[in-house]
């Protein structure tokens, strides 16, 4: 146990999840980073630890229910709580008419973007609540939808739609505080799958976003 507020990253390895994690380890939280790249995750370490903070590294497969299970578990037993989940996982079907999914990796986006989040939800919905003054989810979201882009808005459609439910029940319980966070279009690599060859000058900093993010919500 321990004064320091706990966040729990889901989705830190790279991008804006990673630009959350350093964000919230500036503002004095300690990170627990989930993802699946183990390297990409010690150099998020390193970033964190070069700015005075914190983070424990879980390098793990949100799509593994056990891992899943195991590591809530783990965070119970250790901190007692989690005051902060950021959901910044997302798998990125390609850009593709909807005739032409390509249904391995349809699957593969289901089970990441869908499954997964409706299971993390149930996990850590009892570390939150136990939070000092209740703890606060929040769903990275996207609403781009349109031509060639049918798979990837049907997941974040499920996933915004779960989240919707659970704010609209924490809004009378309020036990948990359950927002979602639209950041501006960003290089990267979760975009240049959705938009290849795009002009990335005028696209929005993670860090930028990531700073946006938690002075909106109140996070920092």
């Amino acid at each position: 146990m321990t004064d320091q507020k706990l966040a729990l990253v889901t989705g830190a390895s790279r991008g804006f999840g990673a630009a959350v994690a350093e964000e919230l380890a500036r503002a004095g939280y300690h990170v627990v980073a989930v993802g699946r790249t183990t390297g990409a995750l010690e150099e998020l370490d390193d970033r964190i630890k070069a700015l005075g903070g914190s983070a424990t590294l879980a390098p793990m497969d949100i799509t593994e229910t056990d891992a899943m299970r195991t590591l809530c578990r783990g965070i119970y037993d250790r901190w007692g709580h989690v005051d902060l989940w950021i959901h910044a996982a997302i798998q990125s079907p390609p850009f593709s008419p909807a005739e032409q999914i390509d249904l391995p990796f349809w699957t593969k986006a289901v089970k990441a973007d869908v499954e997964a989040l409706g299971v993390l939800v149930s996990f850590i919905a009892p570390l939150l609540r136990v939070a000092p003054g209740g703890g606060s989810a929040v769903l990275i979201d996207d609403q781009a939808e349109g031509p060639f882009l049918g798979a990837y808005a049907a997941c974040k459609a499920a996933q915004r739609a779960l989240f919707q439910a659970w704010e609209a029940e924490q809004a009378r319980l309020q036990d948990v505080h359950v927002r979602r966070f639209v950041p501006a279009p960003m290089p990267t690599n979760h975009r240049n799958r959705l938009y290849p060859g795009e002009n990335t000058e005028t696209l929005a900093r993670p860090a930028d976003e990531a700073r946006r993010m938690a002075a909106e919500l109140g996070l920092a």
